[in-house]
């Protein structure tokens, strides 16, 4: 899954939907199975030859399959009562399922699906990322933060988890450490803060903390260059009271925005 956004929250918590093959590759496979080679030949040939040839029927879709069918389509309850029919599920499907349990904000079965794929692999970080966003939706923050920490020491490149440990670090209000955090992920993908990438889930939080958030993503993307991606978060923090002209005006990150003219044009609306 490689691994939702509201403005109404504070900066997403993304998950992990799947470790290998995306969702759209299986349904790719599901819906579009190649003819057999004599069957292709067959069919180039005029007359008799080829209608006494008829081309083998389509595979029938896997309930993993029809799940991923499901899931893609925000149908949560048909992907689980699809993924139900595997009689042995696989560390992905159990994680598959604990993600739709938790997109319907069930967090006991989500745990129950996390801990079944983590004993059949307890080392994919994905999973455990996933696990952590329980504890963020839940205000366990500490729990979360050894989780996400857990993950990155499997492995220390991943985007996400870095992302998802600096929103979790922001919460706790140790706001250096979340700023460093996002740097270290936006070092990795430049598009890891966009706010359309992937699944997420929020807890709610107050609009100062959301605003403080917003205002450290907008600077960690201007240090970076990210034009586009501080503007989006810089005017959020607008919104939600944490920035002022007289602060951004103050602060060093902002500079590369300086002469910009969406830039300019964010600052005239503040006026």
């Amino acid at each position: 899954m490689h691994g939702l956004q509201y403005s109404y929250w504070l900066p997403a918590i993304a998950l992990f939907v799947a470790s290998s093959n995306s969702s759209q590759a299986q349904l790719a496979v599901a819906s579009a199975q190649p003819l057999a080679a004599g069957s292709a030949v067959a069919h180039s040939l005029p007359g008799p030859l080829s209608s006494d040839l008829p081309s083998p029927p389509l595979a029938a879709p896997s309930p993993e399959q029809r799940g991923d069918s499901h899931f893609v389509l925000k149908e949560y309850q048909a992907a689980l009562a699809a993924y139900a029919g595997i009689e042995q599920p696989s560390p992905a499907v159990w994680n598959k399922m604990g993600v739709s349990y938790q997109m319907m904000f069930d967090s006991k079965d989500a745990v129950r699906c996390y801990k079944e794929s983590l004993k059949l692999n307890p080392d994919n970080f994905r999973v455990l990322n996933n696990l952590a966003t329980l504890d963020d939706s839940l205000q366990d923050y500490p729990a979360a933060e050894r989780l996400y920490k857990k993950a990155l020491r499997i492995n220390p490149r991943s985007a996400l988890v870095l992302k998802n440990l600096g929103t979790n670090l922001l919460k706790q209000h140790q706001y250096g450490r979340g700023a460093d955090a996002y740097a270290q992920a936006l070092a990795l993908d430049p598009h890891i803060l966009d706010t359309h990438y992937g699944p997420k889930v929020e807890a709610p939080s107050p609009a100062q903390e959301r605003g403080t958030a917003s205002y450290f993503e907008a600077r960690t993307c201007a240090r970076v260059g990210l034009i586009d991606c501080a503007i989006t978060h810089l005017r959020q923090a607008f919104n939600e009271g944490s920035a002022t002209l007289k602060k951004v005006a103050d602060e060093n990150d902002f500079e590369t925005l300086r002469g910009k003219p969406e830039f300019q044009r964010l600052l005239d609306e503040q006026k």
